[in-house]
C-alpha cells in the first residue's frame, strides 16, 4: 500500500497550483482520505478531509481557496489550490484511514511530500 503525492512546486500569491496523490492497493476505499502539510519549524497541519460518501472538511485557513476531490477510476486525490497566500508554503502530504484523526502520525496510511512554495 503505497500513497504518492505530486504536483507540488512554485507559484505565486494569488495563483493555483493542483497536488495529486496516487494510491495503491486497497487504501483508496479507506473511509477518509485528507491533506494535511508541515511548514518549516511547525508541527503537521490539517488541510483538508474527503470521505467516501462524499463529504469534505476544510481547515478554516483554507476554506473557500481549496477544494479536495477524488477520482476513483484513476485511485487519485487532488488538491486544487486557488488563491495561494505565501502562509501556504509547507510539504504537503496525503493520508488514508477510517476516521479522522487529529494527528497526521495516526493514519495508518501516510504517504511522502511534496514541496509547495508561494512567493509573495
Amino acid at each position: 500500500v503505497q500513497l504518492q503525492a505530486s504536483g507540488g512546486g512554485l507559484g505565486q500569491a494569488g495563483g493555483s497550483l493542483r497536488l495529486s496523490c496516487v494510491v495503491s492497493g486497497r487504501t483508496f476505499n479507506s473511509n477518509v482520505m485528507t491533506w494535511f502539510r508541515q511548514a518549516p519549524g511547525k508541527e503537521h497541519e490539517f488541510v483538508a478531509a474527503s470521505w467516501k460518501g462524499g463529504i469534505t472538511d476544510y481547515a478554516d485557513s483554507v476554506k473557500g481557496r481549496f477544494t479536495i476531490s477524488r477520482d476513483n477510476a484513476k485511485s487519485t486525490l487532488y488538491l486544487q489550490m486557488n488563491n495561494l497566500r505565501p502562509e501556504d508554503t509547507a510539504i504537503y502530504y496525503c493520508a488514508a484511514g477510517t476516521s479522522k484523526y487529529g494527528q497526521f502520525r495516526k493514519y495508518p496510511y501516510r504517504g511522502q511530500g511534496t514541496q509547495v512554495t508561494v512567493s509573495s
